[in-house]
């Protein structure tokens, strides 16, 4: 290959390079008014409580209308698509009826179980982006302070048995 040539290739694969999505530069997206949940299609605005999206490394965006959708889907092993980003809601930013903005990453949140405040589906997991603001909801809704690390897949299973009321 001619010298010109070669440098036409490598420029254009570097050009190519450049202008695709990068898994690390995918942050969070604000959701449309009119986007559903990946799940059961329910109009994510038409519900109170934290939302949550994944953002997959080929620039694809799932929603959630809650954060028990969200972590079940995070904690699945059968997960095989690569992953840039997970995203929920600083609840202690966000107006819980009207939740927009305020994104925050999951794997990084702190979640309250059990509270008495519900979500889409009814129980749901309350999201903080510092523990101080979960405690002191949970100090005042009820529920058990959780770092991401500490949910199992049996506290978030979307099949009615998940642990998120406060009776578990």
């Amino acid at each position: 290959m001619n010298p010109m040539r070669r440098l036409f290739s490598f420029s254009l694969v570097a050009l190519l390079a450049a202008c695709a999505p990068h898994a690390d530069s995918l942050g969070p997206l604000e959701p449309r008014a009119d986007a559903h949940c990946e799940l059961d299609g329910m109009l994510l605005a038409d519900y109170p409580g934290p939302k949550g999206q994944i953002r997959y490394a080929d620039g694809n965006t799932d929603y959630f209308c809650d954060t028990l959708e969200l972590l079940s889907i995070m904690l699945r092993p059968e997960q095989v698509r690569a992953v840039a980003g997970s995203y929920t809601q600083d609840m202690a930013q966000a107006d819980w009826n009207h939740p927009h903005e305020h994104w925050i990453d999951a794997t990084h949140a702190y979640y309250v179980r059990g509270s008495r405040r519900s979500g889409s589906m009814g129980p749901t997991l309350a999201s903080f982006a510092e523990r101080a603001d979960a405690e002191a909801f949970a100090r005042q809704y009820g529920g058990q302070v959780l770092a991401f690390t500490q949910i199992t897949p049996d506290m978030v299973r979307l099949d009615g048995a998940a642990g998120g009321n406060a009776n578990m």
